[in-house]
């Protein structure tokens, strides 16, 4: 009996151990060797899911039932493995392979609903400048006013985001977004990064992600820069309006180091351009960036990466209606010639990646940025200053010190998959002699605005909970808190918002919690609900002035949104969201003043659609509509000034073996108000711009063509009050930056090793 007993027990937990087999692997890049995170890894025939982590990894617990394994992603070539002769800690090779939507695979645990199109947009369309880095994100729309190097306008899901309020933008774990800046709060100038260091770019709409805090209402988008580089690359671009640009990207490592995990390469660009105003911009801007990485173990990977920028320019800034109405200034003439800005930015980034025998990941970043910032512009002309007019100065020099730390884990609680993700991020801002002036030629101070030093800390800790119950239904549940300190030295005796000179303190903080819903209708089909607070942060001038009181306002979202691929070559992704707001002080950077703004609310639909009918052609569509309301104000004047209602963008892309590959887009916004009563209308505008290439193996040829059709059009608008020169009465009208003229760019870029 004993034996017999012995032998069952034996067999049960050799039974058991048969029943809970697990298996894990790793995938990297044939070309790089580098790690693949977001590959989709199926077994099959139980159409078991997961996705490789940020170093590649992937496990299942439980795989007795498989018999296939199937890696798939977006621009690597499909393979597959019999379970039987699949080792265990293998490491899987994938090929780059033309981009085609069959490898994208719907699933309910992905975490992004916006992870397939994101992927497939930025391999089919590429960026071919710095514009198209935010264009990426479908339904965002960007316009750049007083000259090149200032940072763009965003508007996104029915918010004028200024240049950054309310959008988060990152790089590398980087923020970009500057806070308590000289020109804006929240203002986020991206032309640092050059566009063909972007590897990836993640984004999502509205405040449902744990991770992300400040300025993230609308969204975020964050950019990731490849490790390594499989190819050098020259670069020369020329066209119209004396435009001309020079990139150099240079592997500096040989192939025995990526053997080792390690790579090293550097970037640099310099772009001069008079662009198309009457008036010559002479903008001019020098990029560099280099990045290394190592692995020092088997358990950690360093990565350190450095870039700066430099842009000087001038501007032809905005132009009234009524100044073309009276013939005073042509189209893309200029009223104040003297505008324009210098601006600078570097930063120093450094990652530690360690992962532990449980096979949880620790990230501990740190990173440094230098930035300054000089700005002169003229809004109203001779509005106040009627003999030496209203041009204003803004002006900043920052030390920006950050920390994002993060501990991610994946456990088992019987068949449930818990992701556990746990965070911490600091940012410290010291700005010298932020300031605010009224000028004339520039550097003529004729008195002061605002004068003072700013100090703001930011601290955040969150954690993220992801329970995958099975194949269909995922829970997302998160919290976060974040807590700020303001300190502003006022230097300015006449600052009209202070009552005196020397110190002032305030502090506020604000818990945000996450919830998402992701359910697995079917192989084809991703039903997801997400709710969330957010929030936008406030400038520590106005903070400290009305010490502290609603100047940290929340942001309720929700959306309930469809993945759906009826064909392999089809993907739809839906959403209906909403978006609450509320009431808060705001400092006004360019009087220097501080206004209220009462409640709002959005709400609107997202419409994206991609189709491969074939491997060569590639359509994107993507509609956007939004209805926002101030709640504060009544009916008929309570409309958001500059708030996007109806917006569009769509392409054809163009692949083919023989080299030739070029696309075909469309951007349109329609007419929007400019004010709350809609007495002012932001006419709307319908662009095209076209690309086309022939590539090959050492070198390419491309044209880049912007505004085909050459239309004239309006790309940033404003209801303002100005006055012109010798104008006895001011006039309340629209000012705006014109659009693009038809602008031809020539390129050649030559690849070697």
């Amino acid at each position: 009996m004993k034996k017999i007993a012995v032998l069952s027990l034996l067999l049960f937990i050799s039974n058991f151990l048969f029943a809970q087999h697990n298996i894990n692997g790793k995938i990297i890049d044939s070309v790089t060797n580098e790690p693949v995170s977001g590959v989709t890894i199926v077994l099959l025939p139980t159409n078991t899911t997961t996705v490789t982590n940020e170093i590649g990894r992937f496990t299942f617990k439980n795989i007795s039932a498989a018999k296939t394994i199937l890696v798939t992603a977006v621009g690597f070539e499909k393979k597959t493995f019999d379970v039987s002769g699949f080792k265990d800690g293998q490491t899987i090779s994938l090929i780059t392979y033309q981009t085609q939507l069959a490898d994208v695979v719907v699933r309910a645990d992905a975490g992004n609903p916006y992870k397939a199109i994101s992927e497939t947009d930025i391999k089919m369309r590429g960026i071919s400048n710095s514009q198209e880095v935010l264009r990426i994100v479908p339904g965002l729309f960007i316009g750049q006013h007083q000259g090149g190097g200032k940072a763009e306008q965003i508007f996104l899901r029915g918010f004028d985001a200024d240049h950054g309020t309310d959008i988060g933008l990152y790089v590398d774990g980087i923020p970009i977004n500057m806070v308590s800046h000289a020109h804006g709060q929240g203002y986020a100038d991206s032309h640092f990064i050059i566009p063909e260091t972007i590897e990836s770019t993640e984004f999502k709409k509205g405040p449902y992600d744990a991770k992300k805090g400040d300025l993230v209402t609308s969204g975020f988008v964050d950019f990731h820069t490849v490790d390594a580089i499989s190819n050098n690359t020259i670069k020369l671009e020329g066209g119209q309006f004396n435009t001309f640009r020079a990139l150099a990207m240079l592997n500096l490592l040989d192939d025995k180091a990526k053997t080792k995990g390690e790579s090293w390469y550097a970037a640099s660009e310099f772009r001069y351009s008079d662009s198309y105003f009457d008036n010559p911009q002479h903008f001019k801007r020098f990029n560099f960036f280099t990045k290394y990485k190592n692995k020092l173990s088997e358990h950690n990977i360093l990565s350190l990466s450095v870039s700066t920028l430099y842009s000087t320019w001038l501007a032809s800034g905005q132009i009234p209606d009524q100044a073309i109405d009276q013939h005073v200034v042509g189209f893309y003439g200029a009223l104040d010639p003297k505008e324009g800005g210098v601006t600078s930015r570097t930063n120093i980034n450094a990652q530690l990646l360690t992962t532990l025998n449980n096979n949880a990941i620790i990230k501990n970043q740190l990173y440094y940025t230098r930035y300054k910032f000089d700005l002169h512009t003229n809004f109203t002309f001779f509005l106040v200053d009627t003999i030496n007019g209203d041009e204003i100065r803004q002006k900043e020099a920052r030390n920006l010190y950050g920390y994002n730390g993060s501990y991610v884990h994946e456990s088992y609680w019987g068949n449930t998959k818990i992701t556990t993700d746990i965070g911490l991020n600091a940012r410290l801002d010291v700005t010298d002699s932020s300031e605010l002036s009224h000028t004339k030629d520039r550097y003529t101070l004729l008195n002061r605005i605002k004068l003072g030093d700013i100090t703001e800390f930011g601290g955040g800790a969150y954690i993220s909970e992801t329970f995958r119950f099975n194949e269909k239904f995922s829970i997302n549940a998160g919290l976060r808190f974040d807590q700020f300190f303001y300190r502003y030295n006022n230097k300015f005796v006449g600052d009209t918002t202070l009552p005196g000179l020397g110190a002032y303190k305030a502090h506020n903080n604000i818990i945000s919690p996450k919830l998402n819903f992701y359910y697995q209708a079917n192989d084809k089909t991703e039903v997801y609900l997400s709710m969330g607070k957010g929030f936008h942060s406030n400038d520590a001038r106005v903070v400290v002035a009305v010490n502290g009181f609603q100047t940290l306002p929340a942001a309720y979202g929700t959306d309930l949104g469809v993945v759906f691929k009826p064909a392999e070559n089809l993907l739809i992704n839906a959403a209906l969201w909403y978006i609450y707001l509320q009431k808060e002080y705001v400092y006004g950077g360019d009087g220097g003043t501080i206004d209220f703004s009462g409640r709002t609310q959005r709400l609107g639909l997202d419409f994206s659609t991609r189709y491969q009918p074939v491997k060569s052609f590639f359509f994107d569509l993507d509609v956007n509509y939004a209805h926002g309301r101030s709640l504060d104000d009544p009916a008929g004047k309570n409309y958001i000034p500059l708030a996007p209602v109806f917006s569009s963008t769509a392409g054809i892309t163009y692949t083919n073996k023989n080299g030739l590959n070029g696309s075909l887009r469309y951007r349109f916004l329609a007419d929007r108000p400019a004010n709350e009563d809609y007495s002012l209308t932001a006419q709307g505008y319908f662009v095209n711009d076209l690309v086309f290439n022939y590539t090959r193996t050492k070198y390419e040829i491309g044209l880049t063509i912007n505004n085909v059709f050459n239309v004239q059009w309006k790309e940033t608008q404003f209801d303002t009050l100005t006055r012109l020169q010798h104008q006895t009465t001011p006039v309340d009208g629209i000012a705006f930056t014109p659009g693009t003229k038809f602008a031809a760019v020539l390129h050649v870029s030559y690849f070697f090793k």
